[in-house]
Formats: C-alpha cells, structure tokens, sequence
C-alpha cells in the first residue's frame, strides 16, 4: 500500500516534530509530499520504495552536504536531520512494509517543465549551475556512486535488446543508428574521458526557475539526487542538454546554450567537446527506446511516456542535420574556433596572395569595380523588400555599372540581405527569421562572361540546383594547401551549359575556363552574376551547401565560408566600411547620447527600413509594427516619398514667401474640419503645436491657469512638462506648478465610476467643475486633454464626459484644446476625429507627426476670433512649420487616406481585434479590460480581476514575447500595465489574425497568470 498524504502529515510530526499539511509531489518509485508548517517553513518529506538501498540515500545524504560546504551560492535542497539526530529513518508501515524516510528543506522556485519559453540566458544559467556543481563534485566520492544503471550513458549498449519494441520501423531504425553510431564512435573514447560524479538527471522537472513574468530568467535551484552516479562528467551536459533541446524549434542552439553555461564555470576539453552532439542524440535515443520498453510493460503509466513525443522530434532534428555542423555550432559555443582548420587554410590562402588567376575578365582586381549595397537598408531593392524582381534588380544593377563605366561590379560577403523570399530561405509568417546572410561574394557581369578557375583543383561537384537552393547550375572544385589541408571553391548561377564544360573527378589548372556565367531563368531566375564561395568543410552537403545563412549563425558559417576575397583579391579600399554591429550602435549611443533617451524592448532592436506595416532589422528580420502611430498610412509610403523628394528636389523654404503647398493643405485640412474650425498655424512637432495651443488660450482669455487630466502627456518641453502629470509627477519631474489644476481621467474601468454606472461621465465631469469653482474668479485659460488619452491607459471617455467637461469650461470663459496627436485623422474609424466621438466641438486642435506620415508637420488650428486674439503684435513664425516639403507630405497623406479608405480599413480591422481580444479576455484571466475604437486599442494587465492589481510586469512580459515572434507592442497607462496598440492604418485583417493567434499562443505557452 502507497503512502498517502495522511500518512506524511503523520510522519512529520512522529520523526521531526512538525505541525505541518502535506501534499503530494510526483515521482516515479518513491513517495514525495510538500510539507508546509504552522509558520510557513516547508519541507519535502521522501518515504522511499522498499527496494531502495540505504546507501543510496546516504550518497545523496553526504553529496549534498559536500556541495554545501564547498559551493555555498548554491540553490540545493539541504537534508533535515529527525528529532533523533539521524538523515534517514526506518517506519514500518501499516502492512507491515520497511521503508526508509528523510527530508529535506523545500527549495522555493518554478518548475523549468512549467516555464515558457526556456530562453537563452536561462538554458545558459542551467548550464553554469551544472558547471559550478561538478566542479565541486569532482572532489566528491561515495562507494555507492559506483553503481550500475541504464542511465548512464556509459552503459548504452542494453538498448539493443529492446529496439523491437519501437513499432515504426523508420524510427527503429533511427534509434538503431544512433547506437551504432555510439558504438563505433563514442564507446571507444570514454576510457580517456575525465571521470567524476555527476548528478545525471538535469530534466526540467528537476530544474528550478525564477518566475519570468517578473523579470527573474535564470535557473534558482536544482533538485532530486537520486540518480546521482560515477562516470564520464561531460554526460552531465550532454543530458542536460537532451533535455533542454526538447520542444525546441532549433534544438542544437537550445543544447548549445546549456553547454556554453556549464563551460564558462567547468571547462571541456576539446575531446569532450567534439562528442557532446553525438552524446546528445545518444541520451535521446535511450530515452524513446526505454519509452517503448514501458509502454510495453504498462502502456497506461504517464509518467513513463511524459517526454517521449518531443524526444522524438528533437532526435529527428538533430539527426536531419550533418553531423559535422551540430558539431562546428558546439565549438563555437565553447569558444573554439568552429571549424578546426579554419586558421591553418586562411593563412595559406593569405601566403598565396597574388599567384591566384582572375576568376573571370576582365580580372576585378585591375578594372572598376563599384562594390553595390544590397543590403536590408539598401535603395538599390526598392521600396518594397518584399517585392524582388530579377528584371529590376538586373536594370538598377547594369545602370550603377554604366554610370561607373563597369564591366562588374561585386556584391559583398556577409552582407545582411532581404531579397531571398522563396521558401529556400525560410518559411512561415512574414515575421520568421529567414536566412539573410550572403556568404560568397557577387560578380554581377553580363550573360555568357566566362569563368575561370582561380587555383588548381578537382572537379567535387556539377549540378543544376534551379529547383534546390535557388544556385541554379553550379560547380564545386576541391583544393589542398601545402599541409593537405582541403577546401572547395563554389560557383553558382552559371550558364546551362556550363554543366558540360568540366566533369566530377576532372583535375582543373589555374586559369582553365570551367563555366559561364549564367542569364535568368536558367541561372536560378537572378540578375547575371557569378556567386563565389570558399567554403573549408561540405559536411557532405555538396550541392545543397548553403549560400545565405541565418543570422543566429552567422559566425558558424563564415567559419565555414571565409571571405572570398583571400582569393578574388580586389582591392580592399573599393570596399566601404561594414556598418556598425547591433553592438557598436548601442555602446556609441550609451557614449555620446543622454542616458535618458530609452530603448524599447529588453534587445534591443537595430532598424534600418520600413514598409507598411512592417520594420526590418539590419539581418533582414521582419517585424509588424502595431506600436507606431507616426507613420499613419504606413512606412515608407511610396506617395508620400515621392511628393516630398519631388518638392524637396524643387524647393524648400519658410513661410514668409507665398506657396500654394501651405495654402492648399490649410484649406484641406480645414474643410475636414467643423465650423468654426478654421485658421491653421503649422509647426514641425507636436510639442510645438501644444506650446502654441497654450499660447493662443492665455492670450485670448488673459488668464494663466490650466485644467490637465491626471496621467497626461503633451510634450516634451518646459511648458508642457508642466502641464503633464506623467512627467511631473514621474521621477525628476519637480510636482506640479500652482497654476496647473489636475482632474481625474475619466477612467471607467480602474476610477471610481465604472463603465456600467450611465451617469459616469457627467460625475468625472463633476471633477471639472469642482476645480473650476476652486478657482474662483481669478479665471483658468484653458482645459486640454486628449480626447482618448494615449498615455494615460488607452482611455475611452465614458459617453457624454466631454461635453458637461466643455460646458463647464466655456461657462467659466476658459477655452477647450483637444489633444488629437494620436487619435485624429481616421484612426478611431467610426471618426475622423476623436472628439467627434463625444459630439463636441474644441476651441482648438493639436496635430502631430502622423499627419505628415513622419515628417516633421504639425498642425494648431483653431477659430477666427481666437486666432484674431493672438494677432497681437508680436510676430509668429517657425521657420520650417509648414515649409513646401512637409505640406507636401502633409497633402499625399490626405490622397492616400481617401484613396487607399484607411479610415474605413481602420473601423473594419479594429472591429475584428476587438473581437478576437475579448475571446480571450474569457479564457485569460490577466486580460482585465479590451477598450477602443479602430485601430487605437488598449488591453489591460491585471494580476486579479476582482482586485484590478495593475499587470505591470505581465504586460512588459508580453511586449518583449511579442518582440522575440516578430511583433513590435508597447505599453502604457498609470501603471504601466496597459498594451497599447496603434499600428499604421494599413494594417490588415490578416495582421489582425496574426497579432491576436500569436498572443494567445503567449498566453497559453506561458501560462501568464492564469
């Protein structure tokens, strides 16, 4: 009979004196309970299996008790001795059943095996605890450690008699090989390994974590010591790292990154090293051929099954890679150089300098040779990077030729490109890390241009990769330095003829023609060039050896394909220096910008373009912006490029000359006004326009005064710090000014008056009037708000709230600014305005960037009495508000928005997101509120529905999960807690899916609170 949870309490109390409630904790053989004690302390009570030797326990008794005394700073279970002074106890249970019990101190932490997603830094943390652990434990012996089990991994062999019970024969034979595999190559080697104990069991239910909701990311604790063993000490971290790869959609840079952490704190030696990927797949394959042995015997025990579907999948990964590439990318993790002979073939490449023939002519190295940015940030693609077509990349190549009098001109190694869109280059939603850098160099010529071989060689390879990896033909020769050392040289995207110029096995000079360069479609469908490549190990690749890698490995590939030009030689000042690293960019800008300038997202991110409704990073990644308000019709919107470079190109100067661009767009944007809306004055910012908001109310009420929302933001200078509580009220904000007056914001889901109370926005208007009688006779300016404050939470004004707010401003004589930054100009979709969705009419509104789709135009516009109040005598100007450019942008944004009905798109979408955010809302209890109107949303984070707790670190939690699946959020709001959405108003119905599938994937995975 098993141990219950009665039995334990009772326990607890017989062997330690414990008033405690016990709880049952899994396990496999052995009965575990939680004990919690009257003051809170808790404990793990073990009544071990009666088979279980006593000398085990005391290993585990001893080896605790060592790694505490040697590693302090670990996190490990501590034994708990019993009233009587003794580790371990016999009890002889009711059936008259022997079994030994002790307890250890409960270690606080969250289950690794309940905790998404296992990001890098905490697979790195795993890595190091295991490290620090077995460098203590290398001092550490027990004649019990000495045991023999089928977890150790130097023990593989018994497997063999239990294959037959894998049913499918593909995956028997999977299995099977990984056991040869080890046989022939592993089993060898362990008699020089370096032999220790290990603990032999980091799975991720014996891992312990920080909660990563609140920012903590790293591995706390490790746990359960039971299969504690003598043996090779790098199988610490190859099972460790069998298990860190499951569920992983690249599970070698899981392993990689466990491995990388237990050799910062416990070195490996090459030799251990150059196993592990093996080892690896080793672990795995003992586990799925145990799990088939078990479901043998008990087909309906979970536990025994627990991990065998993503260890099969994890298995299949690995084994689908070469073997020599999981192995260079496990060098690389450990510092080593990735490929063992890199060094050796580049300086002899380096000592053959200038006894290389020209690759094709006339020879790069002595005619013009323009080097071409094809790169993410590049022009030279177009607007659209999306959008690759061969004839017009081949027309803008060819006319930088002839502008240059060019008979080539080269394409650059390890250029980050965003041009490679075919499913060869990766696959699924836009936003996937697809493989962007190039790792040969370019020689863009015209069709039929002969090629040569650069050196002496063997022909390795001729094949017509159109349908493959996008090369189309192609030949590969192979080379040997004077050590023997040998390396291959590719050529791509030849001529169909080529394939029968030269012949695998065929021994090529220096200087013989092998090819030429091919012309689209046959060539792979890319404009005339000549790809090179050196690459140092195929890893039995050939054909399919990659041209382009993933950015995340970057520094593997290039180990494997260095830079051509150690044999092309062109002449390395023709070459414009690399831009800065993601790196360098942040360290020059912590070094020469104000620290108080922020950086959105935990990574940064390094932008180089924009389009639409998505921004690219400087390695080609895509990313949806639901975050950026500025460029209303979408990022780099070709009519609004082309309006300003048109204006730009003709002229550009202030407003004291006649232009029709500043009078055209006043009457435009007038007319989308209502009466008496109608005198414009133009600015380059939105703080611009507030500070002149508040000018023109002070000048035409005489007063000083002014009446803010609670949580607002209006700008960024002097003036506008001080009438923005999110400022002064914020750290180094100095508090409030006397002359500035706060009102609540008319919050309907976290203020006092809810969104099922009818009468709430005339008692938040109450507010208004409370403080307007506070002043008294002495008079205010003005109120400003926004009429949906951003800043303040993504606030939507309960029904009527602005028009009491207004009539009681304009009773007393105090004058109306609507703050319409953010959410005028179609965004709410039901509205072209914000204010019109509370059927009032301001006595001034502010505009910002977004009307000029980014460029620097904002907008005051107000009445004609209260503009004749500000003609005063003194002169208004700014000297680039409303210059001909920015109307121009101004202009093509109103075209676009009629044209492309964004206004309608922006009602139609939004719907859509509200929609599908308050499905979730009712399975996801952190989602306190959906509120908005079009596509200005906002959802709010709480830790309790009843309580409202603000989700501050949810909601920063989300933001940066969003980021890492390619989705750029923000948050916002009092608290912080609010995510706010306000993508361009291209944004489509099929974005909408994403953003929302992807969420609730978050929400799911992570288990975020609920």
């Amino acid at each position: 009979m098993n141990p219950n949870e009665q039995d334990a309490a009772r326990l607890g109390r017989e062997l330690y004196g414990l008033d405690a409630t016990a709880r049952a904790l899994p396990g496999e053989l052995d009965a575990n309970f939680r004990l919690t004690a009257a003051d809170g302390d808790e404990y793990v009570l073990k009544i071990m299996h009666p088979d279980r030797e006593r000398a085990l326990i005391e290993m585990q008794c001893r080896a605790l008790a060592h790694l505490a005394a040697e590693e302090p700073g670990l996190r490990l279970p501590s034994v708990i001795p019993n009233l009587r002074g003794e580790a371990i106890a016999a009890v002889e249970s009711p059936d008259g059943v022997r079994r030994l019990v002790w307890m250890l101190r409960y270690l606080p932490g969250r289950l690794m095996a309940r905790t998404n997603p296992h990001r890098p830094e905490m697979l790195f943390s795993l890595g190091s605890l295991l490290g620090r652990l077995d460098a203590c434990l290398a001092g550490f012996s027990h004649p019990a450690a000495l045991r023999q089990m089928k977890w150790d991994l130097a023990n593989v062999l018994w497997t063999r008699d239990h294959l037959r019970h894998i049913a499918d024969p593909v995956r028997r034979a999977l299995a099977e090989g990984v056991i040869d595999e080890y046989e022939r190559r592993a089993l060898p080697m362990l008699s020089g390994l370096r032999k220790s104990v290990i603990h032999n069991d980091a799975n991720d239910y014996n891992v312990l974590v920080g909660d990563p909701i609140d920012g903590a990311r790293e591995v706390v604790g490790l746990i359960d010591f039971g299969d504690v063993l003598h043996t090779c000490t790098v199988f610490e971290v190859a099972i460790a790292a069998a298990y860190a790869a499951l569920d992983k959609p690249d599970p070698l840079a899981a392993a990689a990154q466990v491995i990388a952490g237990y050799h910062s704190r416990n070195a490996l030696e090459e030799r251990e090293i150059d196993l592990l990927a093996l080892l690896i797949r080793t672990r795995l394959a003992v586990s799925v051929i145990n799990s088939a042995w078990m479901k043998s015997l008990d087909p309906d025990d979970p536990y025994i099954v627990v991990s065998e579907r993503p260890a099969w999948e994890a298995l299949e990964t690995l084994d689908a890679l070469p073997p020599r590439l999981a192995q260079i990318r496990l060098r690389h993790a450990c510092g080593l150089p990735p490929v063992a002979k890199h060094g050796a073939i580049v300086d002899w490449l380096r000592r053959q300098a200038g006894q290389f023939d020209a690759v094709i002519e006339p020879d790069p190295r002595a005619t013009p040779t323009p080097v071409l940015d094809l790169s993410v940030g590049s022009l030279l693609l177009g607007a659209d990077p999306a959008a690759f077509e061969t004839a017009a990349l081949s027309e803008t190549i060819f006319r930088e030729m002839a502008r240059a009098g060019a008979a080539i001109a080269v394409g650059r190694y390890d250029e980050a490109r965003a041009l490679y869109l075919t499913p060869a280059f990766g696959a699924g939603h836009e936003t996937e890390a697809r493989r962007t850098i190039h790792l040969g160099i370019d020689l863009f010529a015209v069709a039929g241009t002969p090629v040569f071989a650069p050196l002496a060689g063997t022909v390795r390879c001729v094949a017509n990769n159109d349908a493959r990896l996008d090369y189309g033909p192609l030949i590969i020769l192979a080379h040997k330095t004077d050590d023997g050392d040998e390396f291959f040289t590719l050529y791509g995207h030849l001529s169909e003829d080529s394939l029968t110029t030269v012949a695998v096995g065929q021994a090529v000079a220096p200087g013989q023609r092998i090819g030429r360069i091919g012309a689209p479609p046959t060539n792979g469908d890319w404009p005339p060039h000549l790809h090179f490549q050196i690459i140092l190990d195929l890893l039995e690749l050939d054909r399919d050896f990659p041209g382009v890698a993933y950015a995340d490995q970057r520094e593997v590939w290039k180990s494997l394909s260095p830079d051509p030009n150690l044999i092309l030689e062109i002449p390395a000042e023709r070459f414009p220096a690399p831009a800065p690293t993601l790196a360098e960019t942040l360290a020059s800008r912590r070094k020469h910008l104000g620290h108080n300038l922020s950086i959105s997202y935990r990574e940064p991110l390094k932008i180089v373009r924009g389009w639409k409704q998505y921004l690219y990073d400087d390695a080609g990644r895509a990313y949806l912006d639901v975050y950026n308000n500025v460029p209303l019709v979408g990022h780099s919107h070709p009519r609004v490029v082309r309006a300003v470079q048109q204006q730009m190109a003709l002229l550009n100067t202030n407003t004291r000359y006649l232009h029709d661009n500043l009078t055209r767009y006043a009457e435009r944007l007038t007319a989308r006004m209502p009466a008496p809306l109608r005198v414009c004055y133009f600015l380059n910012s939105a703080s611009e326009a507030n500070e002149l908001a508040l000018r023109l109310a002070r000048t035409h009420t005489g007063n000083h005064d002014i009446i803010v929302l609670d949580a607002a933001y209006h700008g960024h200078t002097n003036a506008l710090i001080d009438i923005s509580p999110y400022k002064f009220n914020g750290p180094g904000g100095g508090g409030r000014r006397p002359w500035v007056h706060v009102a609540p914001v008319a919050d309907d889901y976290r203020g006092p008056y809810k969104r099922d109370d009818p009468e709430a926005g005339r008692k938040y208007a109450d507010h208004v009037a409370e403080i307007i009688r506070e002043i008294g006779e002495g008079g205010f300016a003005a109120f400003i708000a926004e009429t949906l404050p951003s800043v303040g939470g993504q606030i939507v004004f309960p029904p009527g709230y602005l028009a009491e707010v207004y009539r009681h401003v304009r009773q007393a004589g105090g004058l109306c600014i609507a703050d319409e930054v953010q959410v005028g100009f179609g965004r709410l979709g039901a509205h072209f305005w914000g204010f019109e969705s509370q059927a009032v009419v301001p006595d001034i509104v502010v505009l910002g960037k977004p009307i000029g789709n980014a460029h620097p135009l904002a907008a005051v516009v107000t009445t004609p009495d209260i503009a004749a109040s500000f003609h005063n005598g003194m002169e208004f100007f700014s000297t680039f508000g409303g210059n001909p450019v920015s109307c121009a942008a101004g202009l093509a944004v109103l075209d676009v928005m009629d044209e492309e009905r964004l206004q309608q798109n922006a009602l139609a979408v939004g719907n859509l997101l509200l929609r599908e955010f308050r499905e979730l809302m009712k399975t996801h209890l952190v989602i306190g509120d959906v509120r908005g109107s079009g596509l200005f949303l906002g959802l709010e984070l709480v830790r309790n529905r009843e309580t409202r707790e603000p989700g501050e670190a949810e909601a920063s939690y989300m933001v940066n999960r969003l980021r890492e699946r390619g989705i750029l959020a923000g948050t916002d709001g009092p608290h912080h807690n609010v995510i706010k959405l306000r993508p361009p108003l291209v944004f489509t119905e099929s974005d909408a899916l994403f953003l929302t599938g992807t969420m609730r994937r978050i929400l799911e995975e992570d288990a975020l609170r609920d």
